[in-house]
């Protein structure tokens, strides 16, 4: 069955022309800090974290001036605080040894540092730098192959089927386009296919793959 990616990729931009990151930062350091958090945590509830760590905390060289267990103790609320905790002291000592206390705009390097993995380096690639990126969360991961816009089994084989079925200029508002329709109608339980304006170019309903209410 023929997938209509241009006509996705249309209705998606006319349905979320202010698809943005929801993760409130004013630096790349703060975004990196704020996507490492995100893991198996909402945005909405990371947002309600950050105030207490930034600006006290914005770089790499003050966030240090915490110990585990006191950085541990600002970010209880987020799952995986702890592990969390570990490796932003852990990044943040990285950032200063190899890149002089910047967060670098390269994949290899972002990769490189604790705690970082390509859907956190493309979500700073994308929103610090303006690097065209696909991050693969758990809502492009699911929305992507419903829409037959995917069908790898791991985030990144999906990333990388998206990376050459969309056009490069459209990488990074797609993702939004992707997670926005995920949060607002593409549920992982119960998809509202009924008011998708996707759902006549959707492979999942159109082959009845999916219960929705």
């Amino acid at each position: 069955m023929r997938v209509e990616t241009g006509r996705i990729l249309r209705i998606l931009a006319e349905t979320y022309p202010d698809a943005e990151c929801a993760l409130l930062h004013t630096t790349p350091f703060e975004l990196l800090v704020a996507t490492i958090l995100s893991a198996q945590c909402t945005d909405e509830r990371v947002n309600m974290i950050t105030p207490r760590l930034f600006p006290r905390y914005s770089g790499p060289e003050k966030m240090l001036a915490l110990s585990e267990d006191e950085l541990s103790d600002l970010i209880h609320d987020c799952g995986l605080f702890r592990a969390k905790a570990k490796n932003i002291l852990a990044t943040s000592e990285a950032l200063l040894a190899r890149h002089g206390g910047e967060v670098p705009a390269r994949m290899e390097d972002l990769v490189a540092l604790p705690g970082v993995g390509r859907k956190t380096a493309n979500v700073v690639l994308a929103n610090a730098f303006a690097v065209p990126a696909i991050a693969v969360d758990t809502h492009v991961f699911r929305v992507a192959r419903r829409l037959g816009l995917a069908k790898g089994d791991t985030p990144e084989k999906v990333e990388l089927e998206l990376r050459r079925r969309i056009p490069r200029r459209n990488w990074s508002q797609a993702h939004h386009w992707l997670i926005w329709h995920g949060r607002r109608i593409c549920h992982a339980r119960w998809p509202e296919c009924p008011r998708c304006p996707l759902r006549d170019c959707c492979l999942a309903y159109r082959t009845g793959a999916v219960e929705y209410r």
